[in-house]
């Protein structure tokens, strides 16, 4: 009898919370799903974190932050591991994205997607050859040219080469082997420079078709003298590269052929024999407008560890080649990038998914979000 009593009271409550239900639906408006639309153009310091997650690693986002108001605007769901790069007049997001028919295996589908980067919705997109590389992004894996016409695509199976996409045809216009070469550093609008192994550097120059018409080789470094980080960062047509144990190794490619700059180091004497040295993933960022490089640093440096994050961030006059400020962050960053306005930004992705936020007029820390990514492999702004 108290297992009747039981149904009974049960059946009586269900019923009571089905007639509430139903009135609340009578009373209420039907939910409606819609999309909102950013502004345009962007604010100034509008970032966009591309998230590779790594726990799972079979698609990724980009998650769009006002850093400012501390916000989320929004997310663009990617393929696999996708290098991700925005276009210079601010309407369009690129990502090369890996698409497998049973999600983790079948069939492969390479695209280069074109994203509206105010409704944050797919524009248009097109397949490009199954050879786009897979590994962690960085800003040089994909990249679109001066004038925004072409987008380059580094591919690697283990060779190496850049596919050539035409954004006004939407069809790709090549594919340009770089063997025993890496990456893609845009210059001007139609040449493109890769980092090759024996320590020079390639530069490809392009038709208005998108195909090559040219290339040539500049000697650069010593590989077998030292460990240069292939994860430069540039103001218009220069390129700062370092070495793991912080010497700057700029070049200048405007001219016909690459200008190696005169290198310069980010450490004292002292403190380089105390242990400091440069370290991160994507470790370091420019502030154009301020002519201002950031570098996260180690105060104990260790030859197989120089990949892991910091909380130290030290500020340098590229004019001057000297340290002017150290920044500290709460929680070690692995990642940065700084806007491009006159009022800049410094943007770190921290090991907690979070983004830590510099006002670089005042060096200081002015806020922190939380949970932004899951693995923040890079931060991309204007």
């Amino acid at each position: 009898m108290r297992s009747n009593r039981i149904n009974v009271q049960s059946a009586l409550g269900l019923g009571l919370l089905v007639l509430g239900l139903n009135s609340a639906q009578a009373d209420l408006p039907p939910d409606t799903i819609g999309q909102t639309t950013l502004a345009f153009p962007p604010e100034a310091h509008r970032a966009f974190v591309v998230d590779v997650e790594f726990e799972s690693f079979v698609v990724g986002r980009v998650t769009v932050v006002d850093p400012d108001k501390k916000r989320v605007l929004g997310m663009v769901p990617t393929g696999f591991a996708a290098p991700s790069a925005l276009s210079h007049d601010q309407k369009t997001l690129y990502s090369a994205d890996i698409y497998y028919s049973r999600g983790t295996r079948g069939d492969r589908t390479d695209v280069l997607t074109a994203w509206d980067s105010s409704s944050l919705s797919p524009s248009w997109e097109v397949l490009i050859p199954n050879k786009r590389a897979e590994s962690l992004t960085q800003r040089y894996g994909l990249k679109t040219s001066g004038d925004d016409r072409f987008v380059y695509i580094y591919n690697f199976t283990p060779s190496t080469s850049v596919t050539v996409v035409d954004t006004q045809s939407r069809s790709v216009t090549a594919e340009i082997a770089i063997p025993g070469c890496v990456l893609n550093y845009p210059v001007g609008t139609r040449r493109f420079a890769s980092l090759c192994g024996d320590g020079s550097l390639q530069v490809v120059t392009l038709n208005e078709q998108g195909q090559e018409t040219s290339r040539n080789r500049t000697h650069f470094f010593d590989p077998n003298a030292e460990k240069l980080n292939e994860r430069a960062v540039n103001v218009g047509d220069t390129y700062y590269f370092t070495t793991t144990t912080g010497t700057i190794r700029p070049v200048d490619f405007s001219g016909d052929e690459p200008k190696i700059l005169p290198s310069w180091s980010l450490t004292t004497d002292a403190e380089k024999k105390t242990g400091w040295a440069p370290g991160g993933w994507q470790l370091m960022a420019v502030a154009p407008k301020l002519n201002r490089m950031y570098v996260l640093m180690h105060d104990n440096h260790e030859p197989m560890k120089w990949e892991d994050p910091s909380t130290i961030i030290w500020a340098y006059d590229l004019k001057t080649m000297k340290k002017i400020a150290t920044l500290e962050a709460p929680t070690p960053v692995w990642s940065m990038q700084a806007t491009g306005d006159d009022k800049p930004l410094l943007l770190g992705a921290d090991v907690e998914g979070g983004l830590q936020i510099f006002d670089l007029k005042t060096n200081k820390l002015t806020g922190s979000m939380a949970k932004v990514a899951k693995t923040a492999t890079q931060i991309m702004s204007y």
